[in-house]
């Protein structure tokens, strides 16, 4: 088993505790949290110890799980590494790209596994949409939610829009080429509204739009591909897929066909709604974590990608600023 605490115990770091706790391979060592009288409450709740220290956590685990406010990632993270704890951290990987790229090499040199909480890898809808998405060339994504002040320390980019990002780059799998982007900040300092154009060096572009000012949420992609036509809606947990395949002979009176004109013959299109499966996607995430550790093999979001989500994220914030708009 694999020894693991938590070290933050907000909203967030609580779904954590609590999933912690049902993993098999998992020894839920106990939590720190910086209040002190937070701490004691989740204590009780949990039936688990609160240590004083995140160094004392740190010197009885053999993993940290961090679910603190972005701004601390990099702190604890280093403070875990420099005892050669495993660490899993989660998203955005750090504050800034100079941390990311200083924890990347800490991790190499500490020979630990470490791992970026990008849930929504581990999305049911996204699972099953996996084995259809072959290089696509167009990608369209909508991640909309209510405004909620919880997220505000960070930008919209770095609270919503990471998400689509890292998925993004997770299924095109070619350098970025070029970023465009547009925001407005509506309610806090920084952009509340965002979009961005990413285009790839395979000639994939991407459109992605993120807002904390809906009045409803959202959060759905769809990949455009040769053929092929996918949408995953990660927060129905739906997948449905569209394909064309070249019709041979004469079609079937149920069939429904597209004729391509200028004698191009013609083409059938196929519906098909996979099957998506009933998981926690939080608790898959971590279950993986614990996997790598025990079995010695790679994590199923490396820090190197969880650096270059965020290193595409600051592209896009710095596209932003030159442009943004302030509703005054």
């Amino acid at each position: 088993m694999v020894k693991i605490g938590v070290i933050g115990a907000g909203h967030l770091g609580k779904i954590h505790l609590r999933l912690l706790k049902e993993i098999n391979t998992v020894e839920l060592i106990g939590f720190y949290d910086h209040h002190p009288e937070h701490a004691e409450s989740v204590s009780k709740e949990f039936g688990i110890p609160s240590f004083s220290s995140a160094e004392e956590l740190i010197e009885n685990c053999d993993a940290i799980d961090i679910v603190t406010p972005t701004l601390s990632h990099y702190e604890y993270a280093v403070k875990a590494l420099r005892k050669s704890k495993h660490i899993f951290i989660e998203k955005p990987v750090t504050h800034t790209v100079a941390e990311g790229k200083k924890l990347v090499a800490l991790v190499h040199e500490a020979g630990v596994k470490a791992q970026v909480g990008h849930v929504e890898r581990f999305n049911p809808a996204f699972l099953a949409a996996r084995h259809y998405l072959q290089q696509p060339m167009f990608i369209e994504t909508h991640r909309l939610a209510e405004f909620n002040p919880r997220g505000t320390d960070v930008s919209v980019v770095h609270d919503l829009m990471i998400h689509d990002i890292d998925i993004v780059l997770s299924v095109v799998r070619s350098p970025v080429k070029k970023i465009s982007a547009s925001g407005v900040a509506v309610i806090s300092d920084t952009p509340d509204i965002a979009n961005a154009r990413i285009e790839f060096d395979n000639g994939c572009v991407a459109n992605l739009t993120a807002s904390r000012m809906s009045l409803k949420n959202m959060r759905k992609s769809r990949f455009f591909q040769r053929d092929a036509y996918i949408s995953v809606d990660f927060l129905k947990k739906k997948t449905e897929v569209v394909r064309l395949k070249n019709l041979i002979g004469d079609a079937g009176p149920l069939d429904i066909t597209i004729d391509l004109g200028n004698n191009k013959g013609s083409k059938i299109i196929y519906f098909d709604q996979p099957k998506v499966e009933d998981s926690n996607a939080i608790k898959m995430e971590l279950e993986l974590f614990s996997q790598s550790i025990l079995e010695d093999k790679p994590t199923a979001v490396p820090i190197e990608e969880g650096h270059l989500a965020l290193h595409v994220a600051h592209q896009v914030m710095e596209k932003l600023n030159s442009s943004l708009n302030v509703f005054v």
